[in-house]
């Protein structure tokens, strides 16, 4: 009773949205809308092909929507919160193909595949991949910073690792876990953190979560001993529904682990997705058949940009400069020459006439405007198009579709102890830092990429690192 009458006054000055419902019915309408869309669109551009249907025979078809919900939900891809683009990415896509599979298996098995259209069947099972993912990602950027949008959640912890977690939410409101309170023992802490209150002890926590129906906790206290973290995660959690612990594992992998209980003792599985012979051979097929069919459908483009080159600027059309590979090899990455060439004088006189810039040069080895960039190799950076020729390098085994981005020897010093790292994969034509904000990013932050890249390799990590691709080559995103 005396807990209540203290806490009282500060839970009523503490205004906060519980509400999760509208989060979770603005992802199930979301979803709903984009497999409505692509289902109308497939149904109608083959009407348009051909029109020897009626379209009107797919509406029968809209009840059976429910099942995606119905799947989606089962594989925890609601309310769509804390969980990872690469995770949400997989999930979408086993779900939708999940349920197009039984829809195929049923109509096969009524007799009534000749009914409808294999053509309408294949377009809206990839559509309803690409406009799910695209609907789920516009409802977060439209809605994530609404104060009703995502779950409460209380962080117990304030040192460090507390104060990296509240960054980290507020930072990024896509996860969609809102910090509303901070509770810690030491009273040196209590106060503010980042503008989150720490209202107290963590004994608060249950009376906080069932007075303001907050359903998730995040216990951030890596340091503490085992004892003392158990007997907070025992005694103070239980009222959440949600309980998410920060173990002290920093810079190691956090995707594609796993819990495993082995005979009541706690384990985490990491998968080393770099030493499966499957993935490793997944990954060597998709380079390779990607790269050659890709390559024939952009052989003209390549033919018009030589032209282009060679009407702009006198010198080579290609230009090689060696990189490090896998093992710490060396190879010549190839590249369409988009500066001039006496780019290096070029560059010396630009830095003595802005010996303001000089400083930003030695940094990132970026320049906003680079004087020695040629008219036709900005437009080829600016679109990413400057790269295509490493399409070869990715053919003779040198180079992936995606991988870190490869380096020179001057570089090797400014990886550190991730320079190891680096060398396990092949270096990649696109890679993580590229669809994560490319030249707008530091040195440091490129290498942190590169790192989590290597830590956390997939199949289905490559595979996202593509399809952003493509948004952030049409975008224009971080090019200059």
């Amino acid at each position: 009773m005396q807990l209540n009458r203290t806490l009282r006054p500060a839970l009523s000055a503490l205004s906060i949205s519980t509400r999760t419902v509208p989060t979770l019915v603005g992802m199930i309408s979301s979803d709903l809308l984009m497999l409505s869309l692509a289902g109308t669109i497939s149904v109608y551009l083959r009407w348009f092909l051909d029109g020897k249907f009626q379209p009107l025979l797919y509406w029968q078809l809209l009840p059976l929507m429910g099942l995606f919900v119905l799947v989606y939900a089962a594989i925890g891809l609601y309310p769509g919160v804390a969980q990872s683009p690469v995770d949400e990415f997989r999930c979408v896509t086993i779900g939708t193909s999940l349920v197009y599979f039984l829809l195929g298996v049923t109509i096969f098995l009524r007799q009534s595949g000749e009914v409808y259209s294999r053509g309408i069947f294949v377009m809206a099972w990839l559509l309803s991949i690409v406009l799910v993912l695209i609907g789920r990602s516009l409802t977060r950027h439209w809605f994530a910073r609404k104060r009703w949008w995502g779950y409460p959640v209380v962080v117990l912890g304030a040192g460090k690792t507390g104060e990296m977690v509240v960054r980290t939410l507020q930072k990024r409101p896509r996860i969609g876990l809102r910090p509303v309170v901070v509770l810690d023992d030491d009273p040196a802490k209590h106060g503010s953190l980042h503008g989150v209150p720490v209202m107290g002890g963590i004994d608060l926590a249950p009376m906080i979560a069932r007075s303001r129906r907050i359903p998730y906790a995040i216990v951030a206290m890596p340091g503490v001993p085992r004892v003392r973290l158990l007997d907070v995660i025992e005694q103070h959690t239980q009222t959440f529904a949600h309980l998410l612990v920060i173990p002290d594992l920093f810079d190691f992998s956090s995707l594609w682990v796993e819990a495993r209980d082995m005979g009541g003792i706690l384990g985490l599985e990491v998968r080393q997705q770099l030493l499966l012979p499957g993935p490793r051979l997944v990954k060597f097929a998709l380079d390779r058949i990607i790269t050659l069919f890709g390559g024939l459908l952009v052989l003209p483009f390549i033919i018009l940009i030589a032209v282009l080159i060679r009407l702009d600027s006198p010198g080579p059309i290609f230009y090689g400069q060696t990189r490090i590979g896998q093992n710490g090899e060396s190879f010549k990455a190839w590249k369409f020459r988009s500066m001039v060439q006496n780019a290096d004088q070029v560059l010396h006189d630009y830095l003595e006439a802005h010996p303001k810039l000089r400083r930003s040069w030695e940094r990132d080895h970026k320049l906003r405007r680079d004087p020695r960039v040629t008219r036709v190799g900005r437009f080829l950076r600016q679109t990413s198009l400057d790269e295509l020729p490493q399409l070869w390098n990715i053919l003779r085994g040198e180079m992936s579709l995606v991988g870190p981005r490869p380096i020179v020897d001057e570089e090797i010093p400014r990886y550190g102890d991730k320079f190891a790292l680096y060398t396990k994969v092949t270096p990649g034509l696109t890679g993580l830092w590229q669809v994560s904000g490319r030249n707008n990013l530091s040195y440091k932050e490129r290498v942190n990429l590169d790192a989590y890249y290597v830590r956390n390799w997939s199949v289905w990590l490559d595979l996202y690192i593509l399809m952003r691709t493509v948004w952030v080559v049409l975008s224009g995103e971080g090019a200059y």
